[in-house]
């Protein structure tokens, strides 16, 4: 096989793992007439989606925006954070451990206290999609500035370089591919978090048809919602990833750099 076919294969992977995946389904559920309430085929799935089409797409808006809001906020917490704990040993010492166990309770047990705090709406949404993907990005910045080399450093400080001048000016840069690896992540997490937090604490959103999809008995229709918040999530994922490749392909070799 040429390079330039591996590539091809490389890139239509994935599409080609998705369809074996759907026929596999829709043959598992034509061969045992698998009833719909319990687990709709691809094809009832695609079905609920060209008849609900207009109210899929005004509650996925929603999801999308306030997803992105929150992810926006943990974005710049994280990064600022991430900084602050990175660049200090004594903060990385004192913060690092309260926010992994921050990270250990579980997110959705937070939407109530938020409703409370900001009523049904927005504001629940946003919170628990930057609670829930604020730490990767906080994580991986700071690895990436508390593992610059030592010699490195030692060697920029004897061209007169100050310890700002070090982390602005080589850490950063030095630390993007780890911010972008945890963009990655964290876009999903946020989805996820957003999601939830419309289960209970919204009226609209993909998270509120699945609820309300679940209530009714249509299965299709609640499988189709978790195929768009699937689709949102693949699509920011692939975004990054493209951004990732055009300003850090310094920091990935062989087919990853392609």
């Amino acid at each position: 096989m040429t390079a330039a076919s591996a590539l091809r294969l490389e890139r239509w992977a994935p599409w080609l793992l998705l369809v074996l995946i759907v026929l596999a389904w829709q043959a598992v559920c034509s061969a045992f007439q698998v009833s719909e309430f319990i687990f709709p085929s691809p094809a009832r799935i695609a079905e609920e989606l060209v008849e609900f089409r207009g109210e899929i797409l005004k509650h996925a808006w929603r999801t999308f925006w306030v997803t992105l809001a929150g992810f926006s906020l943990s974005i710049v917490v994280g990064v600022l954070l991430g900084f602050l704990v990175g660049s200090s040993r004594l903060a990385y010492a004192a913060v690092y451990p309260l926010m992994t166990a921050f990270n250990a309770l579980p997110k959705a047990a937070f939407v109530p206290i938020l409703v409370v705090w900001f009523s049904i709406g927005i504001g629940p949404a946003i919170l628990t999609a930057f609670l829930i993907s604020f730490f990767p990005i906080t994580v991986n910045m700071a690895t990436g500035l508390a593992t610059l080399e030592p010699e490195l450093e030692d060697v920029l400080r004897v061209l007169g370089a100050r310890r700002w001048d070090v982390l602005v000016k080589v850490g950063l840069p030095r630390s993007m591919p780890y911010v972008f690896g945890s963009l990655k992540v964290a876009i999903t997490l946020a989805f996820v978090g957003t999601t939830v937090s419309e289960m209970t604490a919204s009226n609209e959103g993909i998270g509120y048809l699945l609820i309300s999809a679940g209530s009714a008995m249509r299965m299709g229709l609640a499988f189709a919602g978790l195929v768009v918040v699937g689709a949102m999530a693949m699509a920011m994922y692939e975004f990054f990833a493209v951004v990732e490749r055009r300003t850090t392909a310094w920091a990935h070799r062989g087919s990853q750099a392609r």
